[in-house]
């Protein structure tokens, strides 16, 4: 598989893609007003204890107050190991809690000041969530201050290698904190592994001075922004390619990858040509699909992707797909291309929570085993930690995807004013019976000498068009004045009542 990073960098707006075999399959963005805070350091305040919930709200200066559960406390615990040798930092998950620890209204108090890491952005109406349990993460390294543990990144799988790199952090680690070994330290030399320590252990020192010298709330930390982060994160000798066209950035990312690791300078390269770098590489019209909720498979069939408040709906459908001869393998066959897209399209979309996908029936046993086994493979490529369930006794996959921040909808859109987010208004017919309704009120309320209509210019058209006798049947049965006005700043479903003369708006009496 061969996959790149490609980096578009204006004044406003910095976009990174990931792209397998010329796919999209991540977009992240960063924008001045939009700053990112998971991995930021606060001295935060708390405001509140819940012991209900086994949670503390703190304030770390943010619109909305942190939320720190009782395991996010522990310090005792094992941290988990992520795909990237990170820990829960970039997770979120909510770990059992251990019976025996203390409550959390015996261990913080209100208005006691904590330092705390952002482990998940603000959703929606939800605060960001927090830990105590704060890491450092380099290229190689996590650095975890507060824990003696040692641990690996899952994906270095050879034991060999995963034991010669414990052994190695231990004896250069001693007993000032804890280290995880990233996925990209898996050849990490010795060398590589004093010069990162050190300087995150330099980097922890600084975070304890500023500190010290600070009133909660406060902001002591800020993580590695977009670019910065992912060439950090990401770009190690399993990336082909980066290609950036930022001349700035180029250089930037060159300097740092000729201090941390020489060999991939020859696969950094500066965009030049004259056509738009996301237009070149085909991302841009892929951006456009990743906000609609049908995505068409190439053998005919499509997935319906649904995101509401409590889930994500998935439906996958055979579309024009009929196959040949037996029905089984178009069945199978559509699943398993489906399974590849939707992988894919929880990746672009950044969708998180619980995830529900309705695949076509199939009968027998081992086309639903090996669906739930490409799904399972399919996103262990996903950097975010998933779990699949499984098909329940409907026939639904289920299964969970790590959210961390808003999903790409969340971020780069917002609720139609119209429609407030519900995705439909009312039909023109419909709007035309609520404004009947509403003045057979203003008539039986024998108040109005006369009401001047105010809709939209599509409403307006149904009535001069489609119900000519609309207005004429509204005066004699009324009794009162009617006039008609378009007004092309309402909504579709909107109208307004204007009573004469003063053309005072008396809508709210009369429409409910």
């Amino acid at each position: 598989m061969r996959r790149e990073i490609v980096v578009n960098a204006t004044t406003r707006e910095k976009r990174v893609a990931i792209v397998e075999d010329r796919k999209l399959v991540e977009l992240m963005y960063e924008r001045p007003d939009e700053r990112r805070i998971a991995g930021d350091i606060y001295l935060g305040a708390v405001e509140a204890i819940v012991p209900g919930l086994q949670a503390a709200f703190v304030d770390i200066g943010a619109e909305k107050s942190a939320f720190l559960h009782a395991s996010d406390l522990q310090s005792d615990e094992d941290p988990d190991e992520d795909g990237n040798g990170g820990r829960e930092r970039n997770g979120g998950r909510r770990r059992a809690r251990n019976e025996n620890a203390p409550r959390i209204e015996e261990t913080i108090r209100k208005d006691q000041t904590l330092l705390v890491q952002v482990v998940k952005e603000p959703i929606g109406t939800k605060g960001a969530r927090v830990t105590t349990q704060v890491s450092l993460p380099g290229r190689f390294l996590v650095y975890i201050p507060d824990s003696s543990h040692v641990g690996v990144s899952r994906k270095i799988g050879d034991r060999e290698t995963r034991a010669h790199l414990r052994s190695m952090v231990r004896d250069i680690l001693g007993d000032d904190g804890g280290v995880i070994v990233r996925t990209v330290g898996e050849e990490m030399t010795r060398e590589a592994c004093e010069r990162e320590l050190k300087s995150l252990r330099k980097t922890w020192r600084k975070v304890r001075r500023r500190q010290n010298g600070m009133k909660a709330p406060a902001l002591v930390y800020q993580d590695a922004r977009l670019t910065s982060g992912i060439i950090r994160d990401l770009f190690s000798d399993r990336i082909d390619q980066l290609t950036v066209d930022s001349a700035e950035l180029y250089h930037e990312i060159r300097s740092y990858l000729g201090q941390v690791d020489p060999d991939l300078l020859e696969r950094v390269s500066r965009y030049e040509g004259t056509a738009p770098i996301f237009d070149e590489f085909g991302i841009e019209e892929e951006i456009r699909r990743a906000f609609r909720r049908t995505v068409h498979l190439k053998s005919g069939g499509h997935v319906v992707i649904e995101q509401t408040e409590a889930l994500v709906s998935i439906d996958v459908n055979t579309g024009r797909y009929t196959g040949r001869r037996d029905p089984a393998k178009t069945i199978l066959k559509t699943n398993l291309e489906a399974a590849g897209e939707i992988a894919r399209q929880l990746r672009l979309r950044d969708v998180g929570g619980i995830i529900v996908i309705d695949f076509i029936d199939m009968n027998e046993e081992e086309s639903r085993n090996k669906v739930v086994q490409q799904m399972r493979t399919l996103l262990g490529h996903d950097r975010a930690r998933s779990k699949v369930f499984g098909l329940s006794e409907l026939g639904l996959l289920q299964l969970s995807r790590q959210r961390v921040s808003p999903s790409l909808h969340q971020r780069m859109m917002e609720p139609c004013p119209y429609c407030e987010g519900a995705g439909r208004i009312l039909a023109s017919e419909t709007v035309v019976r609520r404004l009947e309704r509403a003045l057979d009120r203003v008539a039986a309320a024998g108040r109005e000498s006369g009401i001047t209509i105010l809709t939209h210019p599509v409403i307006a058209l149904h009535l001069l068009e489609r119900e000519r006798e609309f207005l004429g049947r509204m005066r004699n049965s009324g009794g009162i004045a009617i006039d008609l006005r378009d007004d092309p700043l309402l909504g579709l479903d909107e109208f307004r009542l204007l009573a004469h003369p003063a053309d005072a708006d008396v809508t709210k009496k009369y429409i409910f």
